[in-house]
């Protein structure tokens, strides 16, 4: 079948573009990500790539054509495959009849039409998702919505590791620290407290973290009943005939979706498994607060969890074998980040490798690099890895582990979809939203979505916040060559110095020719927010010389991410001349 290609629309105020030249001709064989045309609109000249894989089988408008945004242009398919030559005709008649508000034709019935799909039997469904993380409720969800009798089943508590054991718990505990340390600045801005002196009661910090879970666990629950989800509990082991044995049970689905998410990731070293070394499940239900704690991986979970026990006042030692924390993120941000943590009281040990670890007098020594740490606890946290208990017998295509999946986040067995942790393709709470969104519609619909993770924002929940979307300047630079950066700092934001938070800074990345926006990173207050905003913005394509026309509050946070932008141009009111 063949596909459109059509005008892009690439600004908000785009209304037409003028074709130039067409990099391909009629018959030419055409591979994603190819140059095809180059256009100009009333900003810039761009060259337009390929986003499908075939043979230019019709151009539709030539060189030197000015077109609307979003018309057909082209259309690619397979070699020797037409296109009817009334196709574009009848679509911009059908346009123009909408837009005058007229009722456009239907065409004729087909003669033959499709057998409509035989019933479902009492236990079969037309999705079974196994899971009820983030992917598995929000896939079931949208079954549901979409007409679908739907199943899921869950082995423990719906919600998943984010709302159980990870996002949601770690958030309650940040929180924590957050007031913790304005009690630190409280006198410094006039108020003054009755006692200095304050105590941590864990027993009522656990309880209320519990209460937090309980709530919104409960509330999944209800959301699957409302939409009449039929749920499981138990440990579910699907077969490759799509039946699903839960228990002394069997349920079969028309598509599986397995949302079974991630565990724990371990590592294979003496000591390894003493009592005092705890995992990110563990240390969250820890009763009392530990004198001293090593954190061995400084990644996002250890560190939000070792600022936590900082701020109640532990030890913390973060032994990271790259060298910096976090070090997935934006090199200048992640040693950013880590200078100001530093000034908090947390250590931290790079380029090292743990050797080994020794229990002595209820305590932990760990040789690390030559050297030695003792401490009362240490928490594991190197990051994890996907869950596959109970699709062992499926034989399923895996990817280092991960369930290897396609742009419609179906597996290498038709009508078997893999979204979220499992596939490790982004290991995000929010990115699994959207992939068990995507299997969901197209296990219902047939394959017609994809799931386009390019621009998810990230955030680690430090105090200062972290935040990052779309490429680092290492890659950046790697990818594009000739980049543009711009930066701003919270140092002069008026409501930054208000708020005691005047740390940190925002960094945009974009390319030289287009000033396409190729990255934005944040450390500092509200940056989880702010980053949507981002996100937004690189989603919807625009330049920065779009940004530049938006208008930002004062006071906000959010006004040194639109500096920063500004900075990229060299725009910038606050920031001092640039030195030429």
């Amino acid at each position: 079948m063949a596909i459109e290609v059509i005008m892009p629309k690439l600004g908000v105020d785009m209304q037409e573009g003028e074709i130039l030249e067409w990099k391909k001709q009629e018959g030419d064989e055409v591979k994603e990500g190819d140059i095809l045309l180059e256009i100009m609109s009333d900003k810039t000249n761009m060259e337009i790539e390929a986003e499908d894989s075939g043979v230019l089988i019709k151009i539709v408008h030539g060189d030197g054509a000015t077109v609307p945004v979003t018309e057909v242009i082209a259309y690619l398919g397979e070699a020797g495959e037409t296109v009817d030559a009334g196709t574009a005709t009848v679509k911009e008649a059908t346009k123009e009849l909408e837009a005058a508000g007229l009722e456009v034709p239907k065409a004729p019935a087909q003669e033959v039409a499709q057998a409509p799909k035989a019933a479902l039997a009492d236990d079969e469904y037309d999705i079974v998702v196994v899971g009820g993380g983030p992917a598995g409720y929000y896939a079931a969800i949208r079954g549901a919505q979409l007409g679908g009798k739907i199943a899921i089943v869950e082995k423990s508590e719906f919600g998943g590791t984010c709302l159980n054991k990870g996002c949601i718990p770690t958030k309650t505990y940040l929180k924590n620290a957050e007031i913790l340390e304005g009690l630190k600045i409280a006198a410094g801005r006039g108020i003054n407290l009755a006692s200095t002196n304050y105590t941590i009661d864990m027993d009522k910090t656990v309880d209320f973290k519990n209460s937090v879970v309980k709530k919104l666990t409960s509330g999944v629950g209800g959301l699957l009943k409302a939409n009449k989800v039929t749920m499981f509990n138990g440990l579910a082991k699907v077969n490759p005939d799509k039946t699903v044995v839960i228990g002394s049970q069997t349920i079969k689905g028309r598509n599986i979706i397995l949302a079974t998410g991630s565990k724990v990731s371990r590592i294979n070293i003496p000591g390894i498994d003493s009592k005092h070394v705890l995992t990110s499940d563990d240390i969250l239900d820890l009763r009392e607060i530990p004198k001293s704690l090593a954190v061995i991986g400084g990644g996002v979970v250890g560190v939000e969890l070792g600022l936590v026990f900082a701020s109640y006042g532990t030890e913390v030692t973060v032994v990271e074998m790259a060298d910096r924390i976090i070090p997935a993120m934006d090199r200048e941000i992640s040693l950013e980040l880590q200078k100001i943590l530093s000034k908090k009281g947390m250590k931290f040990m790079t380029s090292v490798s743990l050797e080994e670890i020794v229990e002595a007098n209820n305590q932990l020594t760990l040789k690390v690099s030559g050297q030695e740490v003792v401490v009362d606890k240490a928490l594991l946290s190197i990051g994890r890895v996907p869950q596959l208990n109970g699709l062992e017998d499926l034989n399923l295509e895996l990817d280092r582990g991960r369930i290897k999946v396609n742009e419609y986040q179906e597996t290498s067995i038709p009508g078997i979809y893999a979204p979220g942790d499992v596939n490790g393709q982004k290991m995000l709470a929010h990115a699994a939203y959207r992939m068990g969104e995507v299997a969901a519609e197209n296990a219902m619909r047939g394959n017609t979505r994809k799931a386009n993770l390019a621009y998810t924002p990230a955030a680690v929940y430090t105090h200062p916040e972290v935040a990052i979307c779309g490429l680092t300047e290492e890659q950046a630079r790697e990818q594009y060559g000739d980049i543009l950066i711009g930066r701003n700092s919270f140092t002069g934001n008026g409501r930054a110095i208000a708020s005691n938070e005047d740390h940190g800074f925002v960094k945009v990345i974009a390319d030289a020719k287009y000033h396409e926006i190729l990255g934005v990173h944040i450390v500092g207050p509200s940056a989880a927010e702010m980053i949507n905003e981002a996100s937004t913005i690189m989603e919807s394509e625009l330049t920065v010389d779009e940004v530049a026309l938006s208008i930002h509050g004062h006071p906000t946070f959010s006004e040194v991410m639109y500096e920063a932008f500004m900075d990229v141009l060299g725009e910038a009111i606050h920031n001092p001349p640039r030195r030429k």
